[in-house]
């Protein structure tokens, strides 16, 4: 397709290789990329230190450097373009649905905002956005600041060519993504050159460098999966990635989010998604990040902005909202991409060629001793249940080892779940059917037997394609490759197999003909255990890691075995690989139950470490007179893995289970400060005593008014003042229920529990924080309508340690990764 012709006619099939006019078009200015200033952006932003949304290190000194870097980049402008810069200083308050539903407030928070248009304006632009703000305590190389340098050299390559641009790029530099994506929203809903944008490219990290994957796109915008397609050079996409994640399995949301469900506007979601044992910790460091992995990520962002600043279909994206698309890469070599209709007709296309291939054997007249519907079905059930039994049996080790606390014991070992779980299921597969070979298909002979279970595969396949496409999810694609290729193939080789009657070239056909469905398999697998196997490692105290990944491990070999079950009736005999197969197992089973492989490791080249959240904290309740009924100061504890403090206990002995933290029933989320709420992943947790904290910004909390009003409902209004991260919680009474409030659109939501969760955060200065809560009683209690609570959490200056928190932080063995505050707590009711 010729760059220049940017429409697709609708409902058209297309399939996208980076367009050969487009690079060359590209090439100078692709080449202009500087390694070296991309490596100096990115050093220096990290050499600030953590940048928490606040802190002077975010508000002020990264916002300094950003501008200095963009004033010399304006200086050596081309006179073609135009640079506008702004500071903007956001404060609204918006709800959110991610992690169970809460609602999130800021104020004066920090985003650098630049405009590159042409000379003579735009009226359109397409945005490109990073973040500078990192999470406490982790120097951000990866989330985000290397996004934020590849923006930078982007802005310094396009505003000096000599190429003029028909819309406008806008560059968000933005300050508080970390504390939930709130300055995106106030950018999206407050800043004049939102209106401007059509379309945007999000830059983000699930892990530390290699490749960056585009893993959602839209809504229901195929121009812009062209539109990589199209510029992308180092192509990494897959619709696969883009279900999963808005599916939400995975805890976690980016930008993308506020600029689709705030903006209503299409566009790209990007991350580095490799070596995710290292996101959010002290080891996100810049020297960790490759310089092709950067060079890279700016040879793709280039490529897209430019060809989205000069496409024809920017400054009217709304027209070409019609469905999903179906896009997949293939090896990183080129993408597919076609409309999701076109995928459901191909799908249903290859299932009627199935249903005709299926049938006529159905069909055919039966012989003397054969029954094809009888073994079918037969081939099928058994197959059925060689996989619910390998499922149950890795499940049963999976269950066990995490039982006898030895959970995570391939997380610094991926290829021990691969011995444990891998071969479990593999030998009970095989195992099932040499016993129906034996036992049940006595007579039958053998090519027969795997003719018959390789239909049974096909028909599994089909049978996950129909569904698939039925339920309108793009990745049936996948199944639909599970069955053209093998179809095809058995077609191939079945007429070959007649003329030759060698089963040598059988299975050499065969082979080559399952090439390319097991080489994508295998291509996509890699990428899901890269991404999930980490986020295991941080997915909380609940959700048993080894369960989730023996499931996925059963459902990887269900699938690679399919095609490959037919084999088994073709063998003259599977003892030796049975052999070998339970040997590996037990022996891997033995050394895991032993302890043998430790879950976590500090090496210096590849660390994996356990992560664990310390809060210094003073916690103070008071009763329906406001009197002080409990108060209490300890340091609290929470393991972000399934293993707990059991690695740890050895090494700091007063973190044991003697000091495990009690639920205070009747305070909101067990009256413990969540800075999110994840209480509902992370239920075991300690309390280990320690003296009283008395930070210097100290945070107050009063009620400035009660009010009844006229539809028989309580207004109460409170102030707030305190650091720069503040958590607010409310648990109303029986016979109370809050009906409205101040914050979000004005309808509060619960978190996970019936509670309610406010994330509150501000710049560096900011007003006292009002806001009110109305609530309706419809019976009056003794013990009062509401109950409410405020944490302050200090994540940077001097407030945020104790000389406990260090001494303890000290006993930590180096393969953890402790990340520490301190927070106060205090409880009211009303």
């Amino acid at each position: 397709m010729a760059p220049s012709d940017h429409r697709t006619p609708r409902g058209s099939l297309f399939f996208f290789w980076h367009s050969p006019v487009l690079k060359l078009t590209l090439l100078h200015t692709i080449h202009s990329l500087t390694n070296g200033i991309f490596r100096d952006y990115l050093e220096h932003i990290t050499s600030i230190g953590p940048r928490t949304t606040g802190s002077p290190e975010n508000e002020i000194v990264t916002v300094r450097y950003l501008l200095e870097q963009i004033k010399l980049i304006e200086v050596q402008s081309n006179s073609l373009h135009r640079i506008s810069v702004d500071v903007q200083r956001p404060t609204g308050s918006f709800s959110i649905d991610f992690l169970g539903g809460f609602t999130s407030y800021y104020d004066n928070i920090t985003n650098v905002v630049v405009k590159l248009e042409p000379r003579d304006g735009a009226q359109h632009a397409v945005l490109a956005n990073c973040h500078f703000d990192s999470v406490a305590n982790s120097p951000g190389a990866s989330d985000d600041a290397v996004s934020c340098s590849v923006m930078l050299e982007v802005l310094r390559v396009l505003s000096t060519s000599s190429e003029a641009l028909h819309h406008a790029v806008i560059f968000l530099f933005n300050g508080a993504e970390e504390n939930v994506l709130q300055a995106s929203h106030g950018f999206i809903t407050q800043h004049p050159w939102a209106s401007l944008i059509r379309a945007f490219i999000n830059l983000e990290a699930a892990g530390v460098g290699g490749k960056e994957l585009v893993f959602q796109t839209g809504p229901e915008n195929p121009w812009l999966v062209q539109a990589y397609v199209s510029a992308a050079k180092h192509p990494f996409a897959s619709v696969v990635a883009q279900e999963v994640f808005q599916s939400g399995i995975i805890p976690s949301d980016t930008d993308f989010r506020i600029y689709r469900d705030f903006g209503n506007i299409p566009g790209i979601d990007l991350a580095f998604i490799e070596n995710g044992y290292i996101y959010h910790t002290k080891y996100d460091t810049a020297d960790r990040i490759l310089t092709d992995s950067i060079q890279r990520a700016g040879d793709n962002i280039l490529a897209v902005l430019k060809y989205l600043a000069t496409s024809d279909m920017l400054p009217s994206s709304s027209k070409y909202r019609h469905g999903n698309m179906v896009f997949f890469d293939v090896l990183g070599l080129f993408v597919i991409a076609y409309p999701s209709r076109v995928g459901s007709i191909i799908n249903y296309m290859v299932v009627m060629a199935v249903v005709l291939y299926l049938g006529k054997k159905f069909l055919q007249p039966k012989r003397q001793t054969e029954n094809y519907p009888k073994d079918f079905l037969c081939a099928l059930g058994i197959t059925l249940i060689s996989w619910f039994t390998s499922l149950v049996t890795v499940l049963i080790l999976a269950v066990f080892v995490s039982l006898i606390g030895q959970s995570l014991s391939w997380y610094n070992h991926f290829y021990v779940s691969v011995c444990l779980y891998g071969m479990a299921a593999v030998a009970k597969i095989i195992l099932i059917h040499s016993l129906a070979k034996k036992f049940y298909y006595v007579n039958a002979s053998d090519q027969y037997l795997g003719e018959v279970f390789f239909d049974t595969s096909l028909f599994v396949h089909c049978v996950s394609l129909v569904a698939l496409t039925s339920r309108g999810l793009c990745s049936a694609f996948i199944s639909a490759v599970w069955v053209a290729f093998p179809l095809l193939t058995k077609l191939c080789v079945h007429k070959d197999l007649k003329q030759h009657g060698a089963q040598g070239k059988f299975i050499a056909f065969y082979l080559l003909g399952m090439f390319i469905p097991y080489l994508y398999a295998l291509y996509l697998i890699w990428a899901v255990f890269e991404m999930f196997t980490p986020i295991l490692g941080r997915s909380g105290s609940e959700i048993p890691p080894d369960v989730v990944l023996a499931s996925i491990l059963a459902g990887c070999t269900m699938i690679l075995s399919s095609y490959f079950i037919n084999f088994i009736y073709l063998a003259k005999s599977t003892k030796k690989t049975m052999l070998t197969l339970t040997a590996v197992c037990m022996v891997t089973f033995f050394l895991v139950c032993s302890g043998a492989f430790f879950p976590y490791s500090s090496h210096p080249a590849s660390p994996k470490p356990k992560r664990v959240f310390l809060q210094h904290m003073t916690r103070t309740f008071h009763d329906l007179d406001g009197n002080v009924i409990k108060r209490d100061s300890g340091i609290w504890i929470n393991g972000f893995d399934y293993t707990g403090m059991s690695h740890i206990t050895p090494h700091v002995p007063e973190i044991n289970d003697t000091i495990r933290a009690h639920c205070e029933e009747d305070a909101p989320l067990c009256g413990f400060p969540w800075y999110l709420p994840v209480h509902f992943l992370i239920r075991k947790n300690w309390y280990l005593p320690a003296p009283e904290v008395s930070p210097g910004d100290p945070a107050h909390f009063r009620l400035v008014s009660k009010e009844q009003t006229p539809w028989d409902s309580v207004k109460l209004t409170f102030e707030a003042t305190g650091p720069s991260h503040m958590s607010f919680y409310v648990r109303t009474h029986k016979g109370s229920t809050l009906s409205q409030w101040s914050l979000g659109n004005g309808t509060p939501v619960t978190s996970k529990g019936g509670d309610y969760f406010v994330f509150y955060s501000h710049g560096l200065q900011a007003s006292a924080w009002q806001f009110w809560i109305e609530v309706q009683v419809l019976e009056e209690r003794p013990e009062g309508m509401v109950t409410v609570a405020i944490a302050a959490h200090y994540l940077s200056g001097k407030d945020k340690k104790s000389s406990q928190l260090d001494a303890l932080k000290e006993k930590f063995p180096d393969w953890t990764f402790p990340s520490a505050w301190v927070c106060t707590y205090k409880l009211f009711v009303f």
